[in-house]
């Protein structure tokens, strides 16, 4: 690649894949995406490649620039029914009943669009996550009422509060958040960069 340092945007304001980001060093700038988050794919990870892939070319309009976008979508996934963001608390409340004692899936799908060789790539990550059994119903609706962000995660925010009701990950745990700092860096060496290739922010 050229000397030139390559200009990284992450297409998402989640404050989890910008600490990842900001774990490995790397000097990127946010830029939202502005299309509604929907797909009517039933194969889980192809909706969340969908989904990532909507949200690139939507940051992609936005730049005047050439760069490289990091977009991303996760859901978590049980018994063929995919869980997104809950719009209640109520609903949060119940994800968390049907979840407990059963094995669940944290998929991510992550888009990479790359303006300086007009290319992109997608691909998906799943971690198994297993919820532990007789959650009692009132840590759960302690859970609903005090997690910050319990609206803005889908199903549970392990991250978070939910993290009590964590028995079991089998995968990159950081899928859960988001995205996999290994997943991303074997996708841009398919893309030929190296990781000397970006920027770092500077302390």
């Amino acid at each position: 690649m050229e000397d030139k340092k390559i200009k990284l945007v992450l297409a998402s304001k989640s404050k989890q894949r910008q600490d990842i980001l900001k774990m490995l060093g790397l000097k990127y700038e946010v830029i939202e995406s502005m299309v509604e988050e929907k797909s009517d794919n039933d194969d889980p990870k192809e909706y969340v490649k969908e989904l990532s892939k909507n949200k690139a070319n939507s940051v992609a309009t936005q730049l005047k620039e050439k760069a490289l976008i990091v977009s991303a979508d996760t859901i978590i996934y049980m018994n063929g029914k995919i869980y997104e963001k809950p719009k209640t608390k109520q609903e949060a409340f119940l994800n968390i009943k049907q979840m407990q004692g059963n094995i669940t899936y944290a998929i991510t799908g992550i888009t990479i669009k790359d303006l300086y060789q007009n290319k992109e790539i997608s691909f998906s990550d799943t971690a198994q996550v297993i919820i532990k059994k007789n959650i009692d119903e009132e840590d759960i609706k302690w859970y609903v009422e005090n997690e910050d962000t319990v609206l803005g995660r889908c199903g549970y925010a392990i991250l978070g509060k939910a993290s009590i009701f964590l028995e079991k990950v089998n995968g990159d745990y950081n899928t859960l958040f988001g995205l996999s700092p290994s997943k991303l860096y074997d996708n841009l060496k398919l893309l030929g960069y190296k990781i000397s290739d970006f920027e770092l922010e500077k302390n």
